[in-house]
């Protein structure tokens, strides 16, 4: 399109920055907006077996073969050794109650280990983001992305099928044309702020703040447990670390280059409590407050400033416009739990590609589908995690609920690498009755104070429970067994030599 482009993409986050590699890799003409300008410290670092298997996918199904070693902590090491990674083999959980050390219960009621892999070569990673977005930057450029950092957007005007966006760079006014805009800058963005989208909230889930940074010199909360004759099934700390109490929980992921991110998200009540405002401030009462956490933290020391967020729940009331859409990550944020931010702005990323594909006129896009399916994927997350707050009182309620999450995930990895994604078209099996009827019952029970039985769950699971999950003989410990898989073939509408032949092909 003369003097223009098709796509601007406001932000350069990983969202924006992958969704201009493949809007170049179908042939569009992409701006790339930035507010500021890379390398800079950027949170949400945390993947999952679903995450990586949708990066895999873009990489794979859009040519972007420079890509697909960041889907694996194995070959991101052996390609790539430059960009920090911290290596998650699973998601670990500590429960901790205020004033006391850690319990340790001989029967691990007060903890939950759940394997994402069966070993390190192809485990989930950490994004070091400060490092990986700006490879990301770099990759889109080298593609053919027009790329202007330090720009910011203040207005938008439409007419004739072409949106000019006017702002300010250095001091001097600027002004840029393009089709269509997808906005990828985050909760309460550039568009929301520019088009004065309305702002609501998700019914039944707590206000909650958070306090976070990056450190150097944090222990290792593995060395803090007793011995047992029993081996857990990856070391506690390769994960995602949550520490979990009443009111809130802490994260804790640890990077390859002696950086440690950490941080926690509580409840208004406790966040007035802590003075979250305060930052470092609130950081020592919080450390005081759990004994064994602060013993973890004891020689840490801050290599950032600490960052407050005072509201961390957002929605954003419009999905997409006339000539505008956003990414999943601008249309709403819920919590880093479960980490469902990284999976929501892929299967984002994937939904506008394909519009993308099917049709070179935005003009053309019909985005009634995106944006249900975006909101509903957010009401889906937000359920789950205001469920889980609920439970955090009670950790046996809460490891019984977060079976939910760990089913819905596996099978749905799962489903799609069998080649059998229609069984899994939406985020946590939004797209299958059954289990989204159970998943709403229960998690609404949890939000009620009435948490479901732990056997009342996991039989609604039984019928999409590929991975050996929801066995009281593991005491709460779940490695990945690939005959778990095996056995449950015919969940994926499969047969067992299906999946023992994709596991040979996968080198498992």
């Amino acid at each position: 399109m003369s003097g223009g482009f098709d796509l601007a993409i406001l932000g350069s986050g990983f969202g924006g920055s992958l969704l201009a590699m493949v809007a170049r890799r179908l042939g569009r003409s992409v701006l790339l907006l930035e507010r500021g300008t890379h390398p800079r410290f950027a949170i949400g670092e945390s993947t999952s077996p679903l995450a990586n298997l949708l990066l895999e996918e873009l990489a794979q199904q859009y040519e972007l073969p420079r890509l697909l070693p960041f889907a694996t902590y194995g070959t991101w090491k052996k390609t790539s050794p430059e960009v920090p990674v911290g290596l998650k083999r699973g998601f670990t959980y500590y429960h901790h109650r205020a004033g006391e050390p850690f319990g340790a219960d001989p029967d691990r009621r007060d903890q939950l280990l759940v394997a994402a892999s069966p070993y390190d070569e192809v485990a989930d990673t950490h994004w070091y983001r400060e490092a990986f977005d700006a490879f990301l930057v770099g990759e889109a450029q080298a593609l053919g992305t027009e790329y202007v950092d330090r720009v910011s957007v203040d207005s938008l005007s439409r007419a004739g099928g072409v949106t000019t966006l006017a702002g300010e760079r250095q001091g001097r006014t600027v002004s840029y044309r393009a089709r269509f805009v997808i906005d990828a800058t985050g909760p309460r963005g550039a568009l929301s702020r520019i088009l004065g989208l309305p702002e609501s909230s998700f019914p039944g889930f707590p206000q909650t703040q958070a306090v976070f940074s990056h450190f150097t010199g944090a222990g290792r909360f593995e060395e803090q447990l007793p011995g047992s004759d029993e081996a857990p099934p990856y070391p506690p700390d390769d994960a995602a670390l949550h520490h979990v109490f009443e009111g809130g929980w802490m994260w804790v992921l640890r990077f390859e280059n002696g950086i440690t991110s950490a941080g926690f998200a509580v409840e208004d009540h406790l966040a007035q409590e802590l003075r979250l405002e305060d930052r470092e401030g609130a950081w020592r009462r919080f450390l005081a407050r759990f004994p064994s956490v602060g013993e973890q933290f004891q020689d840490a020391e801050a290599v950032q400033p600490f960052f407050h967020f005072p509201h961390l729940s957002y929605r954003c009331g419009r999905v997409s416009g006339p000539g505008w859409a956003l990414l999943p990550s601008a249309a709403a944020f819920i919590d880093p739990f479960f980490s469902t931010g990284f999976p929501l702005t892929l299967l984002g990323v994937h939904r506008l590609a394909a519009l993308m594909r099917e049709s070179p006129d935005p003009g053309a896009w019909d985005l009634k589908e995106y944006n249900r399916v975006t909101q509903r994927e957010a009401e889906t997350a937000a359920a789950l995690v205001a469920g889980c707050y609920a439970a955090f009182r009670d950790f046996p309620a809460f490891a019984a609920l977060s079976m939910l999450y760990f089913t819905a995930a596996s099978y749905s990895e799962m489903a799609r690498r069998l080649g059998r994604g229609h069984l899994a078209s939406e985020f946590l099996l939004g797209n299958r009755p059954p289990f989204r009827s159970a998943f709403e019952r229960h998690l609404a029970a949890a939000r009620e104070g009435r948490a479901s039985p732990s056997a009342a769950i996991y039989a609604d699971l039984e019928p999409f429970n590929i991975a050996g999950l929801c066995d009281a003989e593991k005491r709460n410990w779940y490695g990945v067994d690939l005959q778990d898989v095996v056995r449950g073939a015919a969940r994926l509408e499969a047969n067992p030599a299906d999946v023992r032949g994709f596991f040979e092909r996968m080198g498992w």
